[in-house]
């Protein structure tokens, strides 16, 4: 999920076709974010919703990794702290909707969560095919490539809970992926808010995993 994996506090790109890349991505998903939060509230979707606020999350890393790189590491640190911050909110948010809707169980409308999803899967693979090309470089780099990749395993799910929906007449599916994205939201947070709370107190950044190259 995007609100969480692309991290901002590596060094700056000096390769002017990756900011632009950067900014293509960061457009990409602002509309994203319109276009699924509209048709979350007209589908009743929770799980659409879900996702509309990850475009959210991935607009706004995109758009912090271009205003901070560069700067001092504590300000990137507390920038990562307010990023954390929204994701736990994110997540406790979709959660606490999540129990709500359990009570009334009444079924989204599974043709636009399907339609919807899918072009959100278009977006975060085109977004995904663009950065392909820097997925090699330093972690910042990397860790973008896989935000987008991992997006698109993310509109899978909600495409997957719209033929759930489809199938079933029930809104299980759609409260269990959004769930599952709730959860995965607060594990996230946790992580990059111990990355943060570590890089204020002046001990080294862990070495970006090397397990991701594919």
């Amino acid at each position: 999920m995007s609100a969480h994996c692309c991290p901002v506090d590596k060094e700056p790109a000096v390769d002017p076709a990756y900011r632009r890349a950067l900014w293509v991505a960061l457009v990409v998903n602002a509309l994203m974010f319109v276009v699924e939060l509209a048709a979350s509230w007209s589908s009743g979707s929770l799980s659409l919703l879900a996702d509309s606020i990850d475009f959210f999350g991935d607009a706004a890393n995109y758009a912090l990794s271009l205003v901070v790189v560069g700067m001092a590491l504590s300000v990137r640190a507390k920038a990562a702290l307010f990023k954390a911050a929204c994701m736990a909110g994110f997540g406790v948010f979709v959660l606490g909707q999540a129990v709500c809707r359990l009570k009334s169980g009444a079924a989204p409308e599974a043709l636009t969560m399907g339609v919807v999803g899918f072009a959100a899967l278009l977006a975060n693979v085109g977004v995904a095919w663009m950065l392909y090309r820097f997925r090699t470089g330093d972690s910042q780099m990397q860790s973008v490539w896989l935000c987008s990749r991992n997006d698109a395993i993310g509109n899978l799910a909600v495409i997957a809970a719209a033929l759930g929906v489809f199938g079933t007449g029930s809104a299980w599916p759609d409260l269990i992926v959004a769930m599952v994205m709730g959860l995965l939201a607060l594990t996230a947070a946790r992580t990059v808010w111990r990355q943060a709370r570590a890089e204020l107190r002046g001990e080294p950044p862990p070495l970006a995993p090397h397990a991701h190259h594919h």
